[in-house]
């Protein structure tokens, strides 16, 4: 599939969007006109920079306002098509978008708007050009992308075809199967671009929420694969209008852009063989055994990715922090069991039953951490305690690994010694860092070995310090033994939420799940739950208010850290917290007001209420179960939390949510009044 985009995707210049295009790796793009017309590069100098970068100039646009006019205003659109046309000659291009009338149509006769585009391709031809017309979805007259296409059979000219935007076709809900009985050669142009499902007028809509490919709601592979099916061959270009997208770097949105295009490529190829007539397959399926019929081959081949299974769970959880004092002491009052030094690395393990998490107490600058994160991870280099890293069981790392890689992920050694174990691992666009490990059957993981024994915790002196811990060597409480990960809460800044939403969609095989918006007292946390099937692994991505400092960095660039957390799952939530608390553990506290609220809403036996009043816990109930919970302090932008499922519960106590939000908020801000 040859891919391309449009220059108006990206923020910067004319030049620096070509370059980052080609880093990404597009084959071509699509001028903008207002990206030529305020750039000082000359056509000259644009053709010939494409060349250098190895870029195909595929398409300039858009020409509005075109059809539908009296013959006056004709004669000025004809005029200002040519000098478009000779344009495009010193540019090297050879198609130019023509939209659907939006401002300055007044007469609605088709046989005119045919006349009318016949002349227009007649003055291409003579440069030339291909005219790809357009159906806008809020065209005056043509807002079907079947009228344009009817426009175009009536007009019947060599250098007039129609161009097929994913956006003004499913922004509508028209059908796409039509398009299947398309000539492929008058389809000059496919344009594709994602977008949320929304309530709102389509021009605002087109205009500001478009999104790439996965990171919206569009059946963007059904209506590729009628594209294809069409026997379309030409390119498959992104065009996405989008507030943030134009004012985030321009390599990484490339790259993002670029990583929707392989993603949507995929898609379709498994689109086509979903729906492939009875007894074929249709683009890369393997159909076996002696009567299996001859694969069916389109002009359009569709590349896929190595294919793997989603994670069967989460293996372990690192936090990295230049002073590890708190965390140890969190984790140790938790009821977390200290498994040791690793042997060659400044990191230690504890663990709950099968859940795991890494503390990376090494120097901030060093290169490398227990289970591969680097320093730079979760923006902690030098920082208080900050969620590094997370590692995940897969089937195959090697072929989840080389997946990501081919979707731009960027990789992340592990530096490792003789006897260790190689982790293959890439970072996601938060900077966490994510690695593939080889689970066992029974749970456990090889690499614990890794680990020094026990014993050797007794020579930590800053872990004596804290009689919580019992020197690591606590006892859980009964119902934790079989603690796990339940999920992980990641803060996504606000540029890269779309990006990450993708990211996990395609390399990790997550599905995403509607997202909510829960109230703060910083503003609304737009929240997005990621998932597998069995929900082994949950994963939460926040799009959190941006919290501006006091005090002396007031009004300057620089942002808090928005908090993150770690869930694990226990079979007693509430022996669990009569441990920790027996531990000193220091609750989240739960005001009074909510309980008196939870009564009322669930009426509640009075002893279940009182304990957990007593325990600070939080309580929520659906159709299928309930659900139990509690928070700890957060220490630098972590905390942690302690939940057990009831019955089918599978939320995450998301009236609790504003309770959690207040609380913390109010707790930070009296540290910084006191400090």
């Amino acid at each position: 599939m040859r891919t391309g985009i449009a220059t108006v995707c990206l923020s910067g210049t004319l030049k620096e969007k070509m370059q980052a295009c080609a880093i990404a790796g597009f084959d071509g793009i699509e001028i903008f006109e207002q990206d030529l017309v305020t750039s000082s590069l000359s056509p000259e100098d644009v053709r010939k920079m494409a060349a250098d970068l190895g870029l195909t100039l595929d398409l300039y646009q858009p020409f509005r306002d075109f059809d539908s006019v009296p013959d006056d205003l004709l004669a000025a659109n004809l005029r200002r098509a040519e000098a478009k046309f000779r344009l495009m000659s010193r540019l090297g291009m050879d198609t130019i978008l023509v939209c659907s009338n939006v401002g300055t149509a007044t007469i609605d006769d088709d046989s005119l708007r045919a006349e009318q585009l016949s002349r227009l391709a007649d003055l291409a031809g003579d440069h030339g050009v291909k005219v790809a017309y357009e159906a806008l979805a809020w065209g005056k007259y043509v807002n079907d992308y079947e009228h344009a296409h009817r426009l175009v059979g009536t007009v019947g000219h060599p250098n007039l075809g129609t161009c097929l935007d994913s956006f003004h076709i499913l922004s509508r809900d028209w059908d796409t199967a039509p398009i299947e009985a398309f000539d492929a050669d008058k389809i000059f142009f496919v344009q594709v671009a994602d977008a949320p499902k929304l309530s709102m007028d389509v021009l605002s809509w087109s205009r500001h929420y478009r999104v790439f490919p996965g990171e919206g709601q569009f059946e963007l592979a059904k209506f590729m694969g009628h594209v294809v099916r069409a026997g379309y061959a030409g390119p498959v270009s992104l065009e996405v209008f989008n507030d943030v997208f134009r004012q985030s770097d321009v390599e990484r949105t490339a790259v993002d852009a670029m990583r929707s295009l392989i993603w949507l490529e995929e898609q379709s190829a498994k689109w086509l063989d979903a729906n492939a007539p009875a007894g074929a397959a249709a683009n890369g399926a393997v159909v076996s055994g002696p009567a299996a019929p001859a694969r069916r081959r389109y002009p359009m081949e569709l590349a896929t990715l190595p294919q793997v299974a989603e994670p069967a769970g989460f293996n372990f959880a690192e936090v990295k922090a230049a002073d590890t004092a708190g965390l140890e002491k969190l984790l140790g009052q938790l009821g977390f069991e200290f498994n040791g030094r690793h042997r060659t690395k400044d990191v230690q393990l504890w663990t709950m039953g099968h859940a795991r998490v890494i503390i990376n107490e090494q120097d901030p600058d060093a290169p490398y951490a227990a289970g591969g994160a680097s320093a730079a991870a979760s923006g902690s280099v030098g920082s208080a305690p900050a969620i590094a890293a997370l590692g995940f069981d897969v089937d195959s790392p090697v072929i989840a690994a080389a997946r990501a890689r081919q979707l731009k992920a960027p990789a992340v050694p592990r530096k490792s010694q003789a006897n260790e174990e190689v982790f293959q691992g890439f970072a996601a666009p938060d900077s966490t860092e994510i690695f593939l490990c080889q689970g066992n059957p029974d749970g456990t993981a090889a690499w614990i070995g890794e680990f020094g024994e026990i014993g050797e915790f007794a020579e930590h002196s800053d872990l004596r310090e804290h009689p919580g811990s019992g020197k690591g060597l606590a006892v859980p409480a009964p119902g934790a033994r079989n603690a796990v990960i339940d999920h992980v809460n990641l803060a996504q800044p606000w540029q890269h939420f779309d990006e990450a939403v993708l990211f996990y969609t395609s390399a990790l095989a997550l599905e995403p799940q509607p997202f909510a918006e829960v109230p703060s007292p910083s503003g609304l946390v737009r929240s997005q739950v990621m998932l597998t099937a069995d929900r082994a692994v949950r994963l939460v991505l926040n799009l959190a208010p941006v919290i501006q400092q006091d005090g002396a960095d007031a009004g300057t660039a620089h942002r808090k850290t928005y908090q993150e957390h770690i869930a694990f799952a226990v079979d007693d939530l509430v022996a669990t917290a009569r441990a920790a608390r027996d531990r000193g553990l220091d609750f989240l506290q739960i005001p009074a007001n909510y309980y008196e609220d939870l009564d009322a809403r669930f009426d509640l036996d009075p002893a279940f209420l009182a304990t957990l009043r007593e325990l600070n816990l939080l309580y929520d109930r659906d159709a299928d179960g309930e659900f139990l919970h509690f928070y700890t302090a957060t220490v630098g932008s972590v905390f942690f939390e302690m939940v057990e499922r009831r019955g089918g519960y599978d939320g995450y106590g998301a009236p609790n949510a504003p309770v959690r939000h207040a609380v913390q908020y109010d707790h930070l801000h009296r540290l910084k009044r006191i400090t």
